[in-house]
């Protein structure tokens, strides 16, 4: 089966940090999903009519209070399904090589940021590998970086900030979620276009990171 992928790299900017042209890029991934998926491009405008009103100094003020500082979430897959477990190391050296060899330059980000996997994943040849990549990597870890917007979740988390580092940092009540909208509409996305389950397990460990052909082995204790 041939998976449609290519609209994922102009998507991978939404993503980004955001620099003086983000509005343009996300207008433009916003159009493109006008004619390809109403139903994510219904997600990805509440974002894009939000984000596209602030001047870039403020756009990336909330990028890094999202995903930086005092964060919500990171952007960095592998740290979302396994932290600082070793397997993520796996898949930092798995990437690393596929990212190489597709020509994707990671710019300042790891392997596994968000952006550079969108990036990498319409250039995989292999369809079998490119479906690990799409369900059991981006998806699974989309799943819980949404959680993570959950109110309770941030109450959580604002609660532990407080306790080790005695304060808040500001944020807009209002839109201190917004990207959790952006983050949907590409979850809508890879389900349309891969076909997977919502009830798919998010806490499966992943056959990726064999199916790379990593040179890598795991160790057994």
């Amino acid at each position: 089966m041939k998976y449609a992928t290519v609209h994922y790299e102009l998507l991978a900017d939404v993503y980004a940090y955001p620099q003086e042209d983000y509005a343009q890029k996300v207008w433009s991934a916003c159009k493109l999903l006008d004619d390809y998926l109403p139903e994510a491009a219904g997600l990805l405008r509440v974002f894009a009519d939000y984000m596209c009103s602030l001047p870039t100094q403020a756009q990336q003020e909330l990028f890094v209070r999202s995903f930086e500082v005092q964060a919500v979430t990171t952007l960095d897959l592998g740290y979302v399904l396994f932290g600082d477990d070793y397997k993520r190391g796996e898949l930092l050296v798995n990437l690393n090589r596929e990212h190489r060899e597709a020509g994707v330059n990671c710019g300042s980000e790891l392997a596994d940021h968000l952006a550079n996997v969108l990036r990498l994943l319409p250039r995989i040849q292999d369809e079998e590998l490119q479906e690990e990549l799409a369900r059991r990597i981006i998806a699974a870890a989309l799943r819980r970086m949404i959680k993570g917007f959950h109110p309770e979740q941030i109450e959580l988390k604002d609660r532990f900030y407080k306790k080790n580092y005695k304060t808040i940092l500001d944020r807009p009540e209002n839109y201190y979620t917004i990207y959790s909208q952006a983050l949907a509409a590409l979850y809508v996305l890879l389900q349309h276009d891969f076909g997977f389950e919502e009830r798919e397990s998010p806490e499966q460990t992943s056959d990726f990171l064999h199916n790379l052909n990593s040179e890598v082995k795991l160790e057994h204790d």
